[in-house]
C-alpha cells in the first residue's frame, strides 16, 4: 500500500516593512505640523484648550501669557531625553524638527491667516479632526508633536496599548486642570475636541495594522 503525504504549502510571508524615503519624513513633517496648527489656531480662536502638552502650553499662556510657541517648545524639552532613551534617536530628531516647525508655525501663521467669524461648535469638532490627523500623520513616520504624544507612542509600542487611549486619559486630566483657569463652556468645548481628536487616532493608529517605517 502506498502512503500518500500531502505537503503543506508554505506559510505566507508576512508584509516586508517598507521604509519612508527622507523626502517622504519630510513632507510628512510639513503636513502634520500645519494641521496640527491650524487645528491649534481654531482652538486658540474659540478660547478652548487642547490635550498634550499642547493643552499645558495653552493653560500656561491663559495665565501668565507667555508667548504660546515659546511654551510649547520649552515643556516638550524635558521629554526629548525620554525619547532618545526609549525610542532612539530617529524618532527623538524627527519629533525636535516637528515641535521647532509647530513652534515657529504657531507665530508665523497669524500673518497669514485670520478668522472674522469662527462658530465654537465648528471650531471643536474640525480643530479636533485636523490636530488628530496631523498627529496620525506624523505618528506613521514615527515622529509626535513631543510631551505626551511621546509617552503614548512609546506605551504603544512597549506595551501595546493604544496611542489614542493613552492620550485620552491624559488629556482628560490636562481638561480637568483648565476649569481652573478657562469658563466652562470653554471646557466643555476642549472636551469635545479631544474626542475628536483621540477618536481619530484610536480608530486610525492601531498596533501592526501600518508597516511602514
Amino acid at each position: 500500500m502506498t502512503v500518500q503525504t500531502t505537503s503543506s504549502a508554505p506559510p505566507a510571508l508576512a508584509n516586508p516593512v517598507t521604509p519612508h524615503s527622507l523626502v517622504e519624513d519630510l513632507i510628512a513633517l510639513l503636513s502634520g505640523t500645519v494641521l496640527v496648527v491650524l487645528g491649534v489656531a481654531m482652538f486658540r480662536q474659540a478660547s478652548m484648550v487642547a490635550g498634550g502638552t499642547t493643552g499645558i502650553a495653552f493653560l500656561i499662556h491663559y495665565a501668565s501669557h507667555v508667548n504660546f510657541g515659546l511654551a510649547l517648545f520649552l515643556i516638550n524639552l524635558p521629554f526629548y531625553w525620554l525619547a532618545w532613551r526609549h525610542m532612539g534617536h530617529e524618532f527623538t530628531l524627527k519629533t525636535f524638527a516637528a515641535v521647532a516647525l509647530m513652534s515657529a508655525e504657531i507665530e508665523l501663521l497669524p500673518r497669514v491667516l485670520s478668522f472674522s467669524t469662527l462658530n465654537p461648535l465648528f471650531a471643536a469638532v474640525a480643530g479636533g479632526l485636523l490636530i488628530g490627523t496631523g498627529m496620525l500623520i506624523l505618528f506613521r513616520h514615527r515622529a509626535s508633536i513631543g510631551g505626551i504624544g511621546v509617552v503614548a507612542v512609546l506605551l504603544q509600542e512597549r506595551k501595546g496599548w493604544r496611542a489614542g487611549q493613552v492620550q485620552m486619559t491624559i488629556d482628560c486630566c490636562i481638561l480637568s486642570a483648565a476649569l481652573f483657569v478657562v469658563p466652562l463652556p470653554q471646557v466643555l468645548l476642549s472636551v469635545l475636541g479631544a474626542l475628536t481628536l483621540n477618536l481619530v487616532l484610536a480608530m486610525n493608529h492601531r498596533p501592526g495594522r501600518y508597516v511602514a517605517r
